[in-house]
């Protein structure tokens, strides 16, 4: 399996210890609804790992929540509403979200501010070791100290010259990021430092630390993010374990545009996942997702996805068609053969193309291709049901890792899957308080009715 990386610009073979991988992505600052944008990483993540899963590979996905920030203090002042109770508001309407849109491949979600000791720790480590420093505003981290800033972004210092990532005359350098920020009105949290709060940066990699150690082997998010923030996160990892790399691979997702623009509420185009979901099954906004490449820009509009729900459509049809010829016991004639010969391409191409960057619009249209052809076979009954039943497999594994419904169900399965899937939130969230005797006690009991849950 090769995965393009970011840092090197190039695809790589993936290398990991015992098929296990750490995987990070930056989630979201939780100050409003999250937005088509947000959907389009978080969708295209967790394709990945339910791939790298099918594949064989254990996957600890972790995910951080910015429930303290400038941007939600702001909102919550205009809002007149306490900044953790606004956040905490939005971060519940986020993982809503996510599980309306089928994203459920997250091991653990973890808060800015339930990491302070850690967040805290790691900036003690970087004063330490030279590479901070205490003014009256806050602590920054030098830039000037560590040799490497930008190495992800391709910049450097010189270039760099004239970017304020933030204006603060008691910087030593405009260039200089915060670590932590003075400040004495609540929320804050008591520091060696006086009373304050983090600052963006410093969440992400104190937390992949506490979970991770300083290295590990995936970290996602948007292109955006590169710089400032991902060359941060280099510089304040690399520089207080004095190892390197921090991650082996850097992976981030296109950016998303609508009708040509970039999505902006200025421009009168910004669409929260609440507001597409109003107009569009989420089984269309994943399959549009997957349409284009992770790594590529995607545009959005009403027509594309219209096209898009088209498509999947007659996927569905065809995989009904298939069903049904299945339940038939129908025996078809001597040229049955041929389909299966194009159901092995047909996975040949498919696992080709996932292997290669996780390329979903090129498995997709080999996918429609198959189809294609099935569709005629089936019209002429030229699939034995050996086949039919094969293919109904290779079926329910495309669902699964593209996580769209390919297969219905009927209402009683479906009823008992949204109960199961109450139940384990249920349990991961007992798990997260550290109530293990009540989460094993759950999964006991289910255990009993046949029902294995995996702690992850």
């Amino acid at each position: 399996m090769n995965v393009y990386s970011t840092m090197t610009r190039q695809k790589e073979p993936l290398k990991v210890t015992d098929n296990k991988i750490k995987l990070f992505v930056c989630g979201p600052t939780v100050y409003d609804y999250s937005h088509i944008g947000h959907a389009r990483t978080y969708i295209s993540f967790d394709v990945i790992v339910r791939y790298l899963k099918h594949e064989g590979y254990s996957v600890f996905y972790l995910q951080n929540i910015t429930d303290i920030d400038d941007k939600i203090i702001k909102r919550a002042q205009e809002k007149g509403v306490d900044p953790l109770e606004l956040s905490h508001k939005f971060e519940k309407e986020y993982l809503d979200d996510m599980k309306t849109l089928n994203v459920e491949n997250v091991n653990f979600y973890a808060r800015a501010t339930e990491h302070m000791s850690e967040i805290i720790a790691q900036i003690e480590d970087l004063m330490e070791k030279g590479y901070a420093y205490d003014t009256p505003t806050g602590v920054y981290f030098d830039v000037s100290k560590f040799e490497g800033f930008g190495k992800l972004s391709n910049r450097n210092l010189d270039d760099l010259q004239n970017t304020r990532i933030e204006v603060d005359t008691t910087k030593k350098d405009p260039k200089d990021f915060a670590l932590w920020k003075k400040q004495d009105e609540q929320p804050y949290w008591d520091s060696p430092w006086g009373k304050g709060r983090p600052g963006w940066h410093i969440e992400d990699t104190a937390i992949t630390e506490s979970y991770f150690g300083p290295q590990y082997d995936i970290h996602g998010g948007g292109l955006d993010l590169i710089f400032p923030h991902h060359d941060a996160e280099i510089a304040q990892m690399e520089a207080a374990s004095g190892k390197e790399p921090l991650v082996q691979y850097w992976m981030h997702t296109g950016f998303l545009n609508v009708r040509g623009e970039k999505m902006s509420k200025s421009l009168g185009n910004f669409i929260t996942i609440k507001e597409l979901l109003k107009d569009y099954d989420p089984d269309v906004y994943r399959f549009f997702v997957l349409s284009t490449h992770y790594r590529s820009p995607i545009d959005f509009s009403d027509d594309i996805l219209k096209q898009a729900e088209n498509s999947l459509k007659r996927l569905q049809n065809t995989v009904k068609l298939t069903q049904e010829q299945q339940q038939k016991q129908t025996l078809p004639t001597e040229d049955a053969c041929k389909i299966q010969e194009s159901l092995e391409v047909f996975k040949t191409e498919f696992f080709d193309a996932m292997n290669n960057d996780f390329n979903t619009p090129i498995a997709l249209s080999s996918l429609f291709d198959f189809t294609h052809e099935l569709n005629k076979a089936l019209a002429d009954n030229l699939v034995s049901q050996q086949t039919l039943d094969d293919i109904m497999d290779v079926f329910a594994e495309v669902e699964s890792i593209f996580g769209f419904t390919l297969i219905a169900q009927d209402s009683d399965n479906a009823d008992t899957d949204e109960l199961l899937g109450i139940i384990t939130e249920v349990r991961q969230q007992l798990r997260a308080d550290k109530n293990w005797d009540l989460a094993d006690k759950i999964r006991d009991d289910l255990a009993e009715l046949d029902i294995n849950l995996e702690d992850k």
